[in-house]
């Protein structure tokens, strides 16, 4: 959310921004909030003279009571109570604008860094680096589900009758590989200095709003009927979540925090042939990390931070690039945003297996993460970053590390949190 007073000195650059998201039809709720904003701002002002006159007045009434002038003494009471009633009034009034203003600051996206791209949508994204040569075997690789029945490693059927579509039972050495790559995350994040976190699994209303746009939300969220809680979709959430309505001080910062955690997402919306299987289901799990900062320190996290799953994914012999997110492209609480991409062998191209988001202190204004420290009084930035999401990064694994013999290579790193296997052999 942006400061009601850069919007109100800074009309037009919020516009631009707007355009610049092909947001035009947000233009008009930036004169909306000024008009709004000046009007809560004449009720708040004649609410605190009547206020400082009422406590003037009050005095007065003691005094003529005092000197027996009673008569009087009424009269200024009548007039307190008649300036009651008036207060009474505009603190309604201004309560109800402030509620407006909020609901429609909530929508107007955040100001994104001169460093993005401008396109309307994912597909004008753009490519910044490769990591690791990308391989196509000279023998065919079968869809993912494919590799993981041969392993007896994948059971849908079973799944869509106990939970629906979207859901999904891994078993034996399937189970095992994605439970590896989930151990391995956490020590690797550890191993790069974050705090490890198990986070709540569920979140209250005012969390949810605080940490993403309503968009996000509505498609997004499962609620919990007749109760003020929602499953999480990520734990980023919920970790930054941890530090609502605190005040931390400059040696506080930077606060670095790690999590594994599941995930529930309604992932609405047409799914093509490439996303069946375990490519966008409803359950999943993640090892997910987040940052609250100093405002100066959030561009050199942001880029720490997306590294970290190209290293992470390097360690598994699977070939990455960094793509970034267009203007379009970009949540509107996000000032900038990298997508890391995993190659798939089968499909000859790159697909996402992680996002890595600087918000700037959007979340922190909408949370109230305020710091009190010796640059004096400032809204904290945040940040987060897939370091892995399996099932879905169990597509790239399988498909990187598969042989033509239908087994499939365990890499150095994941060997330890296999039993020492260097390779799985499938049962078919």
């Amino acid at each position: 959310m942006i400061d009601i007073k850069f919007l109100r000195e800074n009309s037009d650059a919020v516009k631009e921004n707007i355009k610049k998201k092909f947001q035009d039809h947000k233009i008009e709720l930036v004169d909306k909030v000024i008009e709004l904003d000046k009007r809560a701002r004449a009720a708040q002002q004649e609410a605190d003279s009547l206020r400082a006159e009422r406590k003037k007045l009050s005095k007065q009434i003691g005094a003529l009571m005092g000197q027996g002038k009673k008569d009087e003494a009424e009269a200024v009471k009548a007039e307190v109570n008649s300036q009651g009633e008036r207060l009474t009034v505009l603190e309604e009034q201004e309560q109800s604008l402030q509620k407006e203003i909020t609901e429609i600051m909530m929508v107007i996206p955040n100001i994104i860094d001169p460093s993005v791209p401008i396109g309307k949508d994912d597909s004008e994204n753009v490519e910044v680096e490769k990591y690791g040569e990308p391989v196509v075997p000279d023998f065919e690789i079968p869809y993912h589900t494919d590799i993981m029945k041969r392993f007896n490693g994948i059971d849908l059927d079973s799944a869509g009758k106990v939970a629906g579509n979207g859901f999904y039972y891994l078993m034996g050495d399937i189970a095992r590989l994605h439970s590896a790559v989930t151990a391995y995350a956490r020590d690797f994040m550890i191993d790069r200095g974050f705090t490890y976190c198990i986070p709540p699994y569920m979140i209250r209303s005012n969390v949810v709003t605080g940490v993403m746009s309503f968009a996000e939300m509505d498609s997004m969220m499962y609620k919990i009927e007749g109760e003020d809680l929602f499953l999480i979709g990520t734990s980023e959430h919920s970790m930054i979540g941890k530090f609502i309505d605190t005040i931390l001080k400059d040696e506080d910062l930077p606060q670095t925090l790690t999590s594994f955690s599941p995930c529930f997402r309604k992932e609405k919306g047409a799914h093509g042939i490439e996303e069946r299987g375990v490519y966008r289901i409803h359950q999943f799990e993640k090892q997910e990390m987040i940052v609250v900062c100093q405002p100066e320190d959030s561009p050199m996290w942001f880029n720490k931070l997306w590294q970290n799953t190209v290293d992470f994914f390097r360690t598994l012999d699977i070939p990455v690039r960094t793509l970034e997110c267009c203007s379009g492209d970009l949540a509107d609480l996000k000032v900038k945003s990298i997508d890391v991409e995993a190659w798939s062998p089968r499909q000859k191209k790159y697909f996402e297996v992680g996002s890595c988001s600087n918000l700037g202190d959007a979340q922190a204004r909408r949370l109230k993460i305020r710091v009190h420290g010796e640059k004096g009084k400032y809204f904290a930035h945040t940040l987060n970053n897939t370091c892995v999401a399996p099932p879905r990064m169990l597509i790239a694994f399988l498909e990187n590390n598969l042989n033509e013999d239908g087994s499939v290579n365990i890499p150095k790193a994941l060997q330890p949190y296999m039993g020492g296997k260097t390779i799985i052999t499938p049962s078919k």
